[in-house]
């Protein structure tokens, strides 16, 4: 039995039901219900006969229970590293940005006039990424550390010339998450991979490139400056993974001549949150500055002459470049840069020099006093991390104290410090490997030549915002120089921009979700499991799926990885060969770009004159490629839209020629609730928790793309290092963490948990008049470009400008800035048509 309406979902709704009558009236349909058999096709219209959950949950019992699960989680000092650090967050930064809908609302930044705020926040952000690495460009970040590394794989081999330079070095003292990311990333591809100590293996003439950790997963410090020079001889190019607070003092990656550095923000005000949201950065020299992926942000002069910023350089990315790009990165991290480039900007650069002297010295005065005791210490040059062979049984004692520490197979352990270590943690670390805070100096000093010669964060603006009033106002200034949901609409369509709940959004900050490892033992995370699971149950139903993956950090991802799951299921059936992907031209740009690093080549199918796949061209093509058919990838509802009605003849075609069906989820807020994809014959789908279920889209970034699948495909789900394998067939992971940006989970799991089946349902209805509703107001005016068997349209619409601009030489640009001096965000423009 349906629940029926909560007082969540009338506030969740903008309309009230005299709005809804009103606008129903004026295309002459009675009911909702009337409206959406008008919409959706009967054959594939399958509303939930079920709730998710018993009773819908109001807002308070929804932080109850979230409080509930929270505190199943164990909060633990952890001291386990490998990218993951606990971190201050100044509360100016945490209350005005990171709690602000006024950021995290905030659209990806493509009108510039509106934008000004973030970009300049962004630009900041590059800033910081090019003065701490040495190296003079930095894209806008990436979606983690292990990414940014497969990224600079992926950009190293596509600018090799040499056909015969197949081969990529990686270090075996990376960290080990980044490691099982390039294997995943390589093998596609045909890249091999050579994993190896650096010291003891020879680069030879078969390489296009090597990635390196510095410092080293487990603490060392070494110069690669005659390594590099090494490698250059050879024309191998060279990555380093490294780390912005350590680069406050160390020598850079620029000053060794490396070609990339590359790594995580997190631990520049950025909560650990059991794996994300966080922001990677990727630095890299001139010569590549055509070939970074990622978004740019440029300084250039508006039609006054004044300075201005805009995104820079897009013609090298997906969505114009589609099957011809190199990398499928959409979404970044916008949210997590700015709080990261804000925490610069904050603490300036002594403040951090301080930050990273003090932790050194920390570190440095646990391994004098380690040492005294007899207890090895593996390396003389560390920053933050001291790997150890302790001599007593530690681990009880560790456990009591409410400590992570991280275990090595050979029995030695890794014990990692940061902003948050004092001194008294100090003495308990030294206590619980039998030993006692040492009063003598340090033994452990970085050599000179190890440390940092040029200067760091120079900029005015990370030498000017240092009280909080200051801090406060700069945050503000910028604010108010965008236009996010609290200013206004922000019709986009396929990006759907929908109420960031209050309710949904209190929990991510709190300490038993933020402040956890994503490498924590599995024990200490049981509410993050029971609230992992459920959302996982609730979207597979939602869907009609039956096993799903949390592990893709954005929606770019979740396609990658859903076809990398349909490539190992035909590599187990024995039909490696199959390869083709079949794409409508209507697709999104990260489609065909998703399909190519999955190792497929690219078949375009057209659409007819009413904006619907060709189906005559998609039976003619899938019999073309019948024995190398491995998918086709969809966007249901179209990007036209339209509900297609052809859809279950669409998918029937794949299926009879041995392929399968890739559902792009970027439209599912016009189905959920009403429809299941893997009713109608999805395979696999990607799912936009940051449109459809409610996490912000924070100017860019965070974003989450879990995909759902059928049975037959839930085999080859990602894997994780962390994870006990499944089976033998299961993919490798494509995230560092296990569980993506776990953190933000909660809030969709809070919308789902407040709505239910029927709310959910309500709100997609009401998606779906809304467009209809604003079609038949603009129609008289504006030409609608593709409608329904039944002339109506899913939750959005494209209007055609074509002979206006014929006419009068308006274009739908300058219509676009119309709308923004009127304070709205204008819609997404000549695209897809």
């Amino acid at each position: 039995m349906i629940e029926n309406e909560t007082e969540f979902l009338s506030r969740h709704i903008g309309l009230n039901n005299s709005d809804i009558k009103l606008m129903l009236k004026s295309f002459g349909v009675r009911s909702l219900d009337e409206l959406i058999e008008k919409v959706i096709p009967e054959n594939i219209f399958s509303p939930l006969s079920e709730n998710l959950i018993e009773k819908n949950l109001s807002e308070k019992e929804a932080l109850d229970k979230l409080i509930e699960y929270s505190n199943e989680n164990l909060l633990y000092k952890s001291y386990l590293g490998m990218g993951y650090y606990g971190t201050l967050v100044p509360s100016v930064i945490k209350r005005n940005i990171l709690e602000n809908p006024g950021w995290y609302t905030q659209y990806t930044p493509y009108q510039a006039e509106i934008s000004q705020g973030r970009l300049e926040a962004l630009l900041n952000f590059q800033t910081m990424v090019t003065s701490a690495t040495g190296l003079p460009i930095s894209n806008a970040s990436l979606l983690d550390e292990s990414t940014a590394a497969a990224e600079a794989m992926t950009m190293f081999y596509n600018t090799t010339k040499s056909p015969d330079k197949k081969c990529f070095f990686i270090s075996k003292n990376c960290h080990p998450q980044t490691i099982d990311v390039l294997k995943t990333r390589a093998e596609p591809l045909g890249i091999e991979l050579i994993i190896d100590d650096e010291h003891l293996f020879d680069l030879n003439e078969t390489m296009f490139g090597m990635l390196l950790q510095y410092p080293n997963t487990d603490g060392n410090i070494i110069d690669y400056t005659e390594l590099i020079n090494k490698a250059k001889e050879l024309n191998i190019y060279t990555c380093l993974a490294t780390d912005l607070l350590a680069l406050s003092i160390l020598k850079t990656p620029g000053e060794m001549d490396a070609d990339v550095a590359i790594g995580n923000t997190q631990r520049f005000g950025v909560p650990m949150g059991y794996g994300g949201p966080h922001a990677a950065f990727f630095a890299t020299a001139e010569n590549f500055k055509r070939k970074i992926p990622g978004r740019i942000i440029g300084v250039s002069n508006d039609v006054h002459n004044q300075s201005a910023l805009r995104m820079a350089l897009q013609t090298r990315e997906q969505h114009i470049r589609r099957e011809k790009a190199t990398s499928n990165i959409c979404t970044s991290q916008v949210l997590l840069a700015i709080i990261s480039s804000m925490y610069a900007v904050y603490h300036g650069p002594e403040k951090i020099k301080l930050i990273a002297t003090k932790i050194q010295n920390l570190c440095s005065k646990l391994a004098t006093s380690l040492n005294k005791k007899g207890i090895k210490i593996f390396y003389d040059h560390f920053f933050d991390t001291i790997r150890i062979i302790p001599n007593n049984n530690w681990e009880k004692a560790a456990d009591k104290e409410k400590m992570n520490f991280r275990k090595f197979e050979d029995g030695s352990v890794g014990i990692s410090i940061d902003e948050s270590t004092t001194d008294e943690d100090i003495l308990t670390i030294c206590a619980v490997f039998n030993s006692k805070l040492s009063e003598e100096k340090n033994i452990y000093l970085h050599a000179e030549e190890l440390k940092r010669q040029i200067p760091f964060l120079e900029h005015e603006v990370f030498n000017k915002y240092h009280s909080e009033t200051e801090m406060l106002r700069y945050i503000h200034k910028l604010e108010t120089k965008d236009l996010s949901l609290n200013n206004s609409m922000i019709p986009l369509g396929s990006c759907t921009m929908k109420l960031n709940a209050t309710t949904e959004m209190i929990p991510v900050t709190w300490p038993k979700f933020s402040d956890i490892h994503p490498f924590a033992p599995l024990k200490q995370a049981k509410g993050y499991s029971r609230l992992i699971n459920e959302l996982s149950n609730w979207l597979s139903k939602l869907t009609g799926f039956d096993a799903c993956s949390m592990q893709p950090n954005s929606g770019a991802q979740g396609e990658y990885t859903g076809l990398l799951v349909i490539r190992a299921y035909h590599k187990k059936n024995g039909d490696s060969h199959r390869n083709i992907c079949l794409v409508p031209e209507s697709a999104h740009g990260t489609n065909p770009a998703s399909a190519i690093m999955a190792g497929m080549k690219v078949e375009i199918i057209s659409c007819d004159a009413n904006g619907n796949i060709n189906l005559s061209e998609l039976e003619e093509k899938s019999e073309m490629h019948s024995n190398n058919l491995s998918a086709i990838m969809l966007t249901y509802p179209s990007t036209h839209g339209v509900f297609e009605n052809k859809i279950i003849e669409a998918c029937k075609i794949i299926h009879k020629h041995g392929g399968q069906v890739y559902i792009d989820g970027a439209n599912l807020n016009a189905m959920v609730g009403l429809c299941k994809p893997g009713g109608f014959g999805g395979d696999v789908m990607h799912i936009n928790l940051h449109k459809t279920f409610c996490i912000p889209h924070g100017g860019g970034g965070p974003g989450m793309g879990p995909i759902v699948c059928k049975n037959h495909l839930s085999e080859f789900l990602p894997s994780h290092i962390i994870l006990q394998k499944a089976n033998n067939n299961s993919i490798r992971a494509v995230s560092a963490a296990p569980f993506g940006s776990s953190s933000i989970l909660v809030i969709s799991w809070a919308y789902i948990a407040m709505l239910n089946s029927y709310g959910l349902g309500m709100a997609t209805k009401i998606a779906i008049l809304n467009a209809n509703y604003m079609a038949k107001k603009l129609e008289n005016h504006y030409p609608i470009l593709f409608r329904g068997e039944n002339d109506f349209n899913a939750h959005e619409f494209i209007i055609d400008l074509r002979k206006i601009k014929d006419q009068y030489d308006i274009s739908e640009e300058d219509i676009a800035k119309r709308l923004m001096d009127y304070g709205f965000h204008a819609p997404t423009m000549s695209w897809p048509v």
